[in-house]
């Protein structure tokens, strides 16, 4: 299925990537971000999206924690910041309308990742990850945390949706994920 859906909508999702990368690249920077991610049974792959942040955020990130402890405080509960100061203003508007994940149905096409799945983390999130479900799946580009208060749980609270993912597993539940997923897209919830 997943396959099948990514073939589907190539012809529509490549010309606004296309698009999208040439606003970024006017920028001066690589119009993509490749980053490594954890996938099912913890092996490692590449995860790409389009650019969305400072060129220097990780050291930007740093600064900033070492600076404003409850900023620190949120990072470590949330592993995500509220006023994160690495975010570019087309790149809020990116995140805010999740089209900088379009990039990630090309890990879908290679099978890195699901359209429907746990939301990937990065390598050294593993510590932070209290469960195991994750690691029984593959991430997903929407998943039941994407479609949730995503904005108010915590990084651990993860596992919880992970788990409920797994026990409900069915090509029904991925189906009505992926309908509500529209529902998060159209109101740009997204962070």
């Amino acid at each position: 299925m997943d396959i099948a859906l990514v073939i589907m909508v190539v012809p529509f999702v490549v010309p606004v990537v296309l698009m999208l990368a040439l606003v970024l690249k006017a920028t001066g920077h690589s119009p993509f971000f490749c980053q490594d991610r954890v996938g099912k049974g913890g092996r490692v792959f590449k995860l790409w999206k389009l650019r969305t942040m400072v060129p220097d955020a990780d050291a930007r990130l740093r600064a900033y924690l070492q600076a404003d402890e409850a900023a620190r405080q949120e990072w470590e509960a949330f592993q995500k910041l509220s006023r994160d100061p690495r975010i570019t203003a087309f790149g809020q508007f990116l995140r805010k309308s999740s089209l900088d994940e379009l990039p990630q149905l090309w890990n879908v096409l290679v099978g890195d990742m699901s359209l429907v799945g746990p939301r990937p983390m990065m390598v050294e999130q593993q510590d932070l990850y209290p469960g195991s479900a994750y690691y029984a799946l593959r991430p997903g580009l929407t998943g039941t945390w994407q479609i949730s208060d995503r904005n108010q749980s915590t990084f651990a609270q993860r596992a919880d949706f992970d788990a409920e993912y797994e026990r409900n597993l069915s090509f029904l539940s991925d189906l009505k994920i992926l309908f509500a997923t529209v529902g998060v897209v159209l109101r740009a919830t997204g962070k």
